[in-house]
């Protein structure tokens, strides 16, 4: 896959996504709070369960003041199974603190000031900056890393190296969007393990990198 293809390719992608489930965080909302928080919740832990405890815990917190009237504990509660859910509650707890203290219950909306909140890293960073505020910024998670290196369009190892690939290559109309798209698309079609490719609405654009072939069995 190329340039020369990939605005149809979102284009079909924009329009097939309305026939696929919706577990993205962006569904829940663009309150840069709850974005902020539901991508903390998300690392280390399965799409559908992250969904799960982000709608249980916005049922009561949506600020950081209200996150800071429960204890570590509580949150901690609140938010298992999630992957590593005692650390992601003291960041949680931390990331309020200062959000009240330095910038007055908002969160702040320049890359380099939200990668110095605890827990929070390049992934989270670019989707709070996207998503949240609309900003310019290519989110590369595990779904967008391994779709636009199966579809040959970047050769990479990280999602480090993916997102440094997409800034140099993608079309910045495409920037935001990217996220969103392929992580439906990912959820529902271009599964890690065992992708859909009958059912694939971009089949012919992708070079299906790493994708094993099935059998065809001769009756």
């Amino acid at each position: 896959m190329n340039n020369q293809n990939i605005a149809q390719t979102f284009a079909i992608l924009q329009e097939n996504k309305k026939q696929w489930q919706d577990l993205t965080l962006e569904s829940l909302g663009k309150n840069p709070f709850l974005i902020l928080v539901g991508c903390i919740l998300s690392l280390r832990t399965k799409d559908q369960m992250t969904r799960q405890v982000a709608e249980r815990l916005f049922k009561t917190i949506r600020s950081p003041q209200q996150l800071l009237s429960y204890s570590e504990d509580d949150i901690a509660q609140i938010i298992y199974p999630v992957g590593f859910y005692r650390r992601k509650a003291k960041n949680l707890i931390d990331i309020s603190r200062i959000l009240i203290h330095k910038y007055q219950s908002q969160v702040p909306s320049t890359l380099e000031e939200l990668l110095e909140l605890p827990g929070v890293g390049r992934k989270t960073a670019n989707l709070v900056l996207t998503v949240g505020f609309g900003k310019p910024g290519i989110c590369v998670d595990t779904h967008v890393h391994r779709i636009v290196n199966r579809w040959g369009y970047v050769k990479t190892k990280t999602p480090e190296q993916t997102e440094i690939a997409l800034r140099n290559k993608l079309p910045q109309e495409f920037w935001i969007p990217i996220n969103s798209l392929l992580v439906l698309f990912g959820q529902n079609i271009c599964l890690p393990r065992r992708p859909h490719c009958e059912k694939c609405p971009v089949e012919d654009f992708c070079d299906q990198v790493g994708v094993e072939k099935k059998e065809v069995k001769i009756q």
